[in-house]
Order: C-alpha cells, then sequence, then structure tokens
C-alpha cells in the first residue's frame, strides 16, 4: 500500500518535515529531503504496524487522478 508523502522546508529551524496526511499526525523531520524521506517511510509504517496490532483498520491511500 502507497500513501502520499508531504515534504515541506521549514524556514526557521531549516529542516525538511515530512507528513503522510491519510495518517493522522505521521510527521518526522530531517535535515535533508532524504533523510525526512527515510525518516517519514519508518514513521508511516511503525503507525501501521501499530494500528496492525490494536486491530485498527488502516486508512485508504488518497488516489490521485492522474489526468
Amino acid at each position: 500500500m502507497h500513501y502520499s508523502i508531504l515534504i515541506q522546508y521549514d524556514v526557521t529551524d531549516k529542516i525538511y518535515v515530512a507528513s503522510v496526511p491519510e495518517l493522522k499526525g505521521c510527521m518526522a523531520h530531517g535535515h535533508t529531503r532524504e533523510e525526512a524521506m527515510r525518516e517519514i517511510q519508518e514513521a508511516g509504517q511503525l503507525q501501521l504496524d501499530v494500528m496492525q496490532g490494536k486491530e485498527m483498520l488502516a486508512p485508504a491511500p488518497m488516489i490521485l487522478n492522474s489526468k
């Protein structure tokens, strides 16, 4: 399953902040885009693992229109 990942640069803290919109509260950061991507992938997987352990349904990924 593939989820959306949003990466934004925070000029105040000089870090990249990544989030998964479909997974409420799932955020991570890094000093580079690559680091933020690695961290958010790990955070997302951890959140899905916890949800599975609690027998919660994982939200469906967003479907983007590719026109």
